[in-house]
């Protein structure tokens, strides 16, 4: 049960590994998230990911409890880059361990759609023509993350 915020590049592979050495379960979920080649605004060339450093770790620690405990995960890791992204790196990677498959997948889709909205992290698009975008929030994102709110305190 850990977080890391990096700049570096990370191993796919190797966060599962780490995961799966000190945690056990009968259902693995992950997911990894990867820079696209477009939005909404056009091609992008690469992505920059700011973010508040001891908060977004502070942050990512209390979600991952917080599925933890309202889905009997066994173990949970989550990593999330910062600084300059270029195509098809991984941005984010978010591994969750439970004793069945329905926990598994919604700690892990819990995480991800919460990790969306309440992360402190801000991004700015570089774009094929040259434009710098930053990007604003989704309000699918928004509407994911309350939608599994209302689940909780309901």
């Amino acid at each position: 049960m850990s977080v890391l915020v990096q700049e570096s590049p990370f191993s796919v592979d190797s966060q599962l590994r780490i995961l799966l050495a000190s945690n056990r379960g009968a259902g693995l979920v992950t997911f990894t998230g990867y820079l696209r080649d477009f939005s909404e605004a056009g091609a992008i060339e690469a992505l920059e990911l700011e973010h508040y450093p001891g908060m977004t770790e502070r942050v990512l620690e209390e979600l991952g409890a917080l599925a933890a405990r309202r889905f009997g995960l066994r173990g949970w890791r989550i990593v999330h880059r910062y600084g300059r992204i270029e195509e098809q790196d991984p941005i984010v990677w978010v591994g969750v361990l439970a004793d069945h498959r329905h926990e598994a997948f919604s700690g892990c889709q819990f995480i991800m759609d919460t990790l969306k909205t309440k992360a402190p992290f801000w991004k700015k698009e570089f774009m094929r023509d040259g434009r710098v975008v930053w990007v604003q929030s989704k309000l699918d994102d928004t509407e994911r993350e309350q939608a599994w709110q209302e689940d909780v305190y309901e």
